[in-house]
């Protein structure tokens, strides 16, 4: 595990935002392990397996919180719910990548982890640009990204989808606080 820098962690009124830790990857794999979830997301598999939840774990654990982080998106009293976390895109960008189970959607849990997660990425990283890809086939992805403030840049891209087996067309968006 990478030690530079601290591991944030973010309450919202509902929702607490923490380190992953392996405790979560039972209750993550239950979630993930849903076709609707995974057909959402680049890299998902389906089925989605206790060795996946784990490997997102650590993946979360061994990244250098001084440039990526990823957060348990935790519901108190019932535990992590889902995931979001930003990877570097470059020298002046991060992608922020999400994603929360079936049971929680259209609730506005992901609305309000995005919205602490940004004010956190641009307070604490000084980050001034955020990127984002949405599946053309996700719209409630793609409010989520309006609501928070993100626009579309007009570029598009095929990236292939695990579970689909096929590639998929992406809307790029960014934020510009």
């Amino acid at each position: 595990m990478i030690e530079t820098a601290t591991r944030p962690e973010l309450t919202t009124a509902r929702l607490r935002l923490r380190p992953l830790v392996m405790a979560d990857a039972p209750r993550l794999a239950q979630l993930g392990d849903d076709f609707e979830v995974a057909r959402m997301l680049t890299s998902c598999p389906h089925p989605y397996t206790l060795a996946d939840a784990e490997a997102l774990v650590r993946q979360g654990r061994d990244a250098d919180p001084a440039d990526e982080v990823m957060f348990a998106i935790e519901l108190p009293g019932e535990g992590p719910i889902g995931t979001i976390g930003f990877d570097p895109d470059g020298v002046l960008a991060h992608d922020v990548g999400y994603w929360i189970g079936r049971p929680y959607w259209g609730r506005g849990y992901v609305s309000e982890a995005l919205a602490a997660s940004l004010a956190w990425v641009a307070g604490e990283w000084g980050r001034r640009c955020v990127t984002a890809r949405h599946f053309v086939d996700n719209p409630a992805s793609a409010a989520v990204l309006l609501r928070a403030g993100f626009l579309y840049t007009g570029r598009t891209e095929w990236r292939p989808c695990v579970s689909r087996g096929e590639a998929v067309l992406n809307r790029w968006m960014v934020w510009l606080p």
